[in-house]
């Protein structure tokens, strides 16, 4: 099994510790708040095709 990385750095991350609150699955509150900042500013996408864009395809 690959060993698990932060999807903002790809550093390792850090060994889960009982009674820690953990950021994952980022290594740090830092990465976590780059990845929301992402998401606000909609840095990320998903492609969409409307039906009709498919129709007009064939």
């Amino acid at each position: 099994m690959p060993e698990p990385r932060c999807p903002i750095c790809r550093r390792l991350l850090p060994p889960r510790e009982p009674g820690q609150r953990h950021a994952r699955p980022f290594c740090s509150e830092r990465c976590r708040q780059v990845d929301l900042g992402r998401w606000l500013t909609e840095s990320y996408s998903v492609p969409a095709v409307d039906p009709e864009d498919q129709e007009e395809e064939r």
